[in-house]
């Protein structure tokens, strides 16, 4: 065996570009197990660099530069837990988010002592929520798995409902958990036996890809290396790894033989049939009215610019949906209306009904899509997926069963390319966009409209990733035009997610010239808020603004529209969900943690202004809040579906 090294760290961070997709990517080193910590090869990974932008080197150096350790001197693997470790480096995940526990104290040792805190480098979180959201937010930019740790059994319970929000969004990630001894009688009175459980994992199991407890420093190798490659293969979704406390502790008798830890994470790729896509491409070759629902889709720009190419060989309308990140330009001339999220626009619908081939790109909900339209929908289907191979008994997230004519079974990024290959010459049909206006908003007292339209005119030209928007965002007060101007919802309908998702998708931004901007309901915020000093600890750049209503208002429809039926009084749907007196003085919760708070703004003339000077802070490496009184208020089809009897 080679005499133990030291990584470099300087060379660790070096950063060489070559073009992807109309992006960058760096260029990392890669990891083998072999019991030391040097690396041997090279690897690319995307990155988010804008397009003209210069790569910038070492963006994230001053992330790096916090909580350096004193130099330990460890250069071998001598406990199981730096054999975990040595398993997180070998995927090539940057960072772990974490909320700190005794369970997995020996692990905390081996990425500190062992790996000198980096690669991967520790983000301590103030929640397991937080932690679990920012990996979610963090592949909802690059794709790829984070980590995140969470302590014991009590440190699940409070993840749990991250862990679901990444599930239903299909992000992957990887989270370790940790148990008291499993052998009883290694367990410290009282606190070791209400954190150890009989079977962890169960917990979780109904919304991750899959899980383990391994009962041997190898063991846990093999599940951390096999919890990387499910979760960063498609379906995509998070995996859960449980470390038995007596296993990380455990000192090696003999060193950990080497293995090659590529070889058993094979990339994995699906091509679409040949007799599917050409059945596909022959409904839509002769469709007189095709209509693509342009769902769960990769970021990559090349990816982008072939769905733009087969909608315009079609002459196919396009629809989208705010569930999901970016999936066409929202003001090509071939984009239905504005984008929803609960509910659909009425020429969105239309299209739906008079559609005669429907191409589904991994749609959310095409059952529940239809249904909305009146159910009686004639079309031929056309369907891209693989999340089928995700679909279980314990949770209902895949929605209704669809009717299907053609099942292309692989990623829409994979069949998009092949399909424009398989209907064979033919130029684009429609390519000119008509110059569509935002919605102008009216009025004296101070909307969410408004607030979109200071925003815009606050952020101009420059290019912004809307890392998440609250309920009442309007689709229309918004153009995308890039894979990355909006990243989605937070999958599961999980309120509390916008933070920690926004400042992992700004964690992936960082560097990348691009301005990370959330827009969060107060609810969402209030109880996220503690994700903020994670991104102002780090050094993460992120703006959010909170369109503060001062209520849960979506439940203010759901009772208005309970008394509606049972003919009771509607001025009574504020009880128990108005959140004032007192106000919550969110800017203040936002200085509190190291971020610079902006607000109450409560005048729309004041509203640009602000925005300049929050941008301006952001722009400067800052984290940004500020505060909008905004009156309480839903598009009027949202509002309308909502409140109908």
């Amino acid at each position: 065996m080679s005499k133990p090294i030291v990584c470099d760290n300087a060379n660790r961070r070096g950063i060489n570009t070559r073009a992807f997709g109309g992006e960058r990517r760096p260029a990392v080193a890669r990891a083998t197990l072999t019991g030391r910590r040097g690396r041997d090869g090279v690897e690319q990974r995307m990155s988010v660099q804008s397009p003209g932008k210069a790569p910038a080197r070492d963006a994230n150096a001053d992330i790096a530069a916090v909580d350096r350790p004193v130099a330990a001197g460890v250069n071998a693997a001598g406990f199981g837990s730096d054999v975990v470790a040595d398993a997180l480096r070998a995927l090539d995940i940057p960072y772990i988010a974490l909320n700190p526990g005794a369970s997995y104290r020996s692990l905390h040792d081996s990425l500190v002592n062992y790996l000198g805190n980096e690669r991967p480098q520790m983000l301590l979180c103030l929640h397991e929520e937080s932690a679990v959201a920012i990996a979610h937010g963090y592949a909802k930019v690059t794709g790829k798995a984070m980590a995140a740790a969470v302590h014991s059994n009590v440190g699940l319970m409070h993840a749990t409902m991250a862990l679901f929000n990444a599930w239903c969004d299909r992000m992957p990630m990887v989270v370790l958990g940790a148990t008291g001894p499993v052998d009883a009688t290694k367990r410290r009175p009282w606190i070791d036996w209400i954190h150890t459980a009989r079977d962890q994992g169960a917990l979780v199991r109904g919304y991750t890809k899959w899980d383990d407890q391994p009962a041997s420093p190898v063991a846990a190798r093999e599940a951390v290396l096999r919890a990387g490659w499910i979760a960063n293969t498609a379906p995509r979704g998070p995996t859960y790894v449980n470390l038995d406390a007596e296993m990380q502790e455990m000192k090696l008798p003999e060193p950990v033989a080497p293995i090659d830890t590529q070889r058993f994470m094979p990339p994995m790729a699906g091509a679409p049939p040949a007799d599917a896509l050409a059945a596909a491409a022959a409904l839509l070759r002769n469709a007189k009215q095709p209509l693509i629902l342009a769902g769960r889709v990769s970021r990559d720009v090349a990816a982008w610019d072939a769905r733009i190419a087969l909608a315009e060989r079609l002459n196919a309308r396009v629809v989208t949906d705010l569930k999901v990140g970016a999936a066409f330009p929202t003001h090509h001339a071939l984009h239905v209306s504005a984008p929803g999220m609960l509910a659909m626009m009425p020429d969105t619908l239309d299209a739906i009904r008079s559609a005669d081939v429907i191409l589904s790109l991994d749609w959310v909900d095409i059952a529940g899509s239809f249904k909305a339209a009146g159910g009686n929908i004639t079309a031929k289907i056309v369907q891209i997926s693989v999340d089928h191979h995700l679909h279980n008994g314990w949770s209902m997230d895949y929605q209704g069963l669809p009717p299907v004519d053609v099942f292309i079974a692989c990623e829409p990024h994979e069949a998009v390319p092949a399909l424009l290959a398989a209907l064979g010459p033919g130029g684009p049909r429609a390519v000119a966009s008509p110059a569509r206006e935002f919605p102008t908003p009216t009025g004296h007292k101070l909307t969410v409209d408004h607030l979109a339209a200071a925003l815009r005119r606050a952020v101009g030209t420059r290019p912004t990733s809307l890392t998440h928007v609250s309920l009442s965002w309007n689709g229309a007060a918004w153009a995308f035009r890039h894979p990355l101007d909006y990243l989605g919802s937070d999958g599961g309908g999980g309120v509390g997610g916008g933070p920690g998702i926004s400042v992992g998708a700004a964690l992936a931004l960082k560097g990348s010239g691009r301005l990370a901007v959330a827009v969060c309901g107060d609810g969402d915020f209030m109880m996220g808020a503690t994700a903020l000093w994670t991104a102002a600890h780090y050094r993460i750049p992120l703006l959010i603004v909170v369109a503060n209503n001062r209520s849960f208002f979506n439940d203010e429809l759901h009772q208005e529209r309970v008394a509606r039926v049972r003919n009771r009084p509607i001025e009574n749907r504020w009880i128990g969900q108005r959140i004032s007196e007192p106000d919550i003085d969110i800017a203040a919760i936002a200085r509190a943690q190291g971020a610079q708070g902006f607000g109450p703004v409560n005048a729309i003339g004041d509203l640009e202004a602000t925005f300049a000077k929050a941008i301006a802070a952001v722009e400067a490496g800052a984290v940004a809040v500020v505060d909008v009184r905004v009156e309480p208020g839903y598009t009027a089809a949202m509002t309308a579906q909502m409140t109908r009897k």
